[in-house]
């Protein structure tokens, strides 16, 4: 169950917010070859100058990724999965790419956790929800 979180210090409209997080997932799948259903996604508006990126101006708009994974991915996934996320950052929100900045957190499968049961470790074609045992 991935957490992929992005902070901003950017005021966004509800039409932004719903079709970038819509995209997150949307590639998230496609790069991962999971479902959907067990993806969770944090966006988080903070004011102009409350984040600042050392490569970018101050008073810049910025956007940090945190996404936190399953083991297993491998580098070139979690590279194509930034540099994706990256370019829909700034077609989307308006970001520079320039001005944006991704980190990995990786976690055995139990650490993530749905009502239903801890989840296993990613393997291809992964649909966590589709497996009943816990």
């Amino acid at each position: 169950m991935p957490h992929l979180q992005f902070d901003v210090n950017k005021e966004l409209n509800n039409e932004q917010r719903k079709v970038f997080v819509e995209y997150v997932k949307s590639v998230f799948s496609e790069i991962m070859r999971t479902g959907v259903n067990h993806i969770a996604v944090s966006l988080r508006e903070f004011p102009k100058y409350s984040l600042t990126l050392g490569r970018a101006e101050l008073g810049d708009f910025v956007c940090f990724m945190n996404l936190d994974l399953r083991n297993g991915r491998t580098n070139k996934q979690k590279r194509e999965l930034a540099i994706k996320y990256m370019e829909g950052v700034k077609e989307i929100l308006g970001i520079k790419l320039n001005n944006q900045y991704v980190t990995y957190t990786s976690h055995p499968g139990n650490d993530f956790n749905l009502y239903e049961k801890s989840l296993k470790e990613w393997t291809d074609n992964d649909n966590p929800l589709a497996i009943k045992d816990i």
